[in-house]
């Protein structure tokens, strides 16, 4: 019996180790990211689609187009890279009002932020920033190269639809990211390398995929340098 237990004993001490490291990362990773203030300067409200065509955005004609007061992201063939319909103008602090929907496909989709459009990656259109997931993959994604971003996406999946609307508010301020997805705060997160946090144009994703796909965003309502303050949390 006592064998048995020092076998146990020794599987579990490098198992025991392993967790206290990777939970070890985890907090150092939140506690090394720097609090960066929010920037300042001029606070204003813009509806950045007018509902009837997509003036003000750049993006491939073959994939985005307004139907119905609705800006629509769609392919028919396969995408290799994903591909972005992106503001001419440009934005640091913001928060930023959207109502989004997946119709086709589970492929998530997502709004891109504090980046660039980055023909260098493949595609025109593509994006190297921070994406903002939904819904099938909701939490953070670095377009730079990190990947995937330590948020939990399990709040967000809660509340989130699959294939109807959701209603989104993106805080972005400093080198800080908060979500509200149909009324409740599902992340909230602080890049460590606010280096990589641009000023940068919004990016609405159509994503790689190999299947036809749909994504819908109407709203789109951004102000800047706002007030440090949730608006859409119930």
């Amino acid at each position: 019996m006592a064998k048995v237990d020092r076998s146990r004993a020794s599987i579990a001490r490098p198992i025991f180790a392993l967790a206290l490291s990777v939970a070890a990362a985890g907090s150092a990773q939140a506690v090394d990211a720097p609090v960066v203030a929010p920037r300042t300067g001029t606070s204003e409200t813009i509806k950045l689609f007018n509902g009837k065509d997509l003036t003000g955005w750049t993006g491939n004609p073959k994939y985005w187009s307004v139907v119905d007061g609705v800006i629509v992201g769609k392919s028919t063939d396969e995408i290799k890279v994903s591909t972005y319909l992106a503001t001419d103008r440009k934005f640091t602090d913001f928060r930023l009002l959207a109502t989004v929907k997946l119709v086709t496909s589970e492929m998530h989709s997502g709004i891109a932020l504090w980046g660039r459009t980055a023909p260098d990656k493949g595609d025109p259109f593509t994006y190297a920033g921070t994406l903002v997931m939904f819904p099938s993959g909701w939490g953070f994604y670095d377009l730079h190269g990190r990947g995937g971003l330590p948020v939990d996406g399990g709040p967000a999946k809660a509340v989130g639809k699959q294939h109807d609307w959701n209603d989104l508010e993106i805080l972005a301020q400093g080198n800080r990211v908060r979500l509200v997805a149909n009324g409740s705060l599902v992340a909230d997160w602080r890049d460590p390398q606010p280096e990589l946090n641009l000023e940068g144009p919004i990016g609405l994703q159509l994503h790689s995929n190999t299947v036809p796909q749909e994504v819908h965003f109407k709203g789109l309502e951004l102000t800047t340098f706002p007030e440090d303050k949730l608006l859409t949390v119930k």
